[in-house]
């Protein structure tokens, strides 16, 4: 027999993944899309370890959910098309393999993740120091900004690296 809260989620599941799918399919327009971002969904609530009785209205937790992963896939689709261009102007020879490019971006999303919520200030300043190996000084010439400033939002988001990482 299968412990209670896995009946429970099951139940929850038929009660309310058409629906879910449904909606999903409307926004998006794309059923792989839509079925991924489903199974997304109740995947990201099977991880919570959320009570679904304790949910007063599944279908707004369900579309909050979506709209999240919906958003998270937007994003990183974007930075992968942004890579996929500037790798595009490098010479063959000096191109990453395919499994690099997998690890590249990756790792491009996972800063982009340790950094969101920051001004785009701050962001512009660690990508450009991280990613283009500018030094602060060239990076204060580039934004308009002191070199003091540049290091203060280059500790700014080196913090927010550091929560993101310490965060369970």
């Amino acid at each position: 027999m299968q412990p209670l809260p896995t009946r429970k989620l099951g139940f929850f599941f038929s009660d309310h993944h058409r629906w879910l799918l449904q909606h999903l399919q409307r926004r998006l327009r794309n059923h792989a899309d839509a079925e991924d971002t489903a199974a997304d969904t109740f995947c990201q609530m099977l991880m919570a370890r959320v009570d679904p009785d304790s949910i007063e209205q599944p279908r707004a937790y369900l579309a909050t959910i979506a709209r999240r992963l919906i958003f998270d896939r937007h994003r990183r689709r974007k930075l992968e098309t942004a890579y996929l261009e500037r790798l595009a102007l490098l010479p063959e020879a000096v191109a990453p393999s395919p499994e690099e490019q997998l690890q590249l971006i990756e790792a491009l999303v996972a800063i982009d993740r340790a950094i969101d919520g920051l001004p785009m200030v701050v962001k512009a300043t660690f990508l450009y120091s991280q990613l283009d190996g500018l030094s602060y000084v060239a990076i204060a010439h580039k934004l308009g900004l002191s070199e003091r400033t540049v290091s203060r939002y280059m500790k700014q988001a080196l913090r927010q690296c550091y929560l993101s990482e310490a965060a369970p």
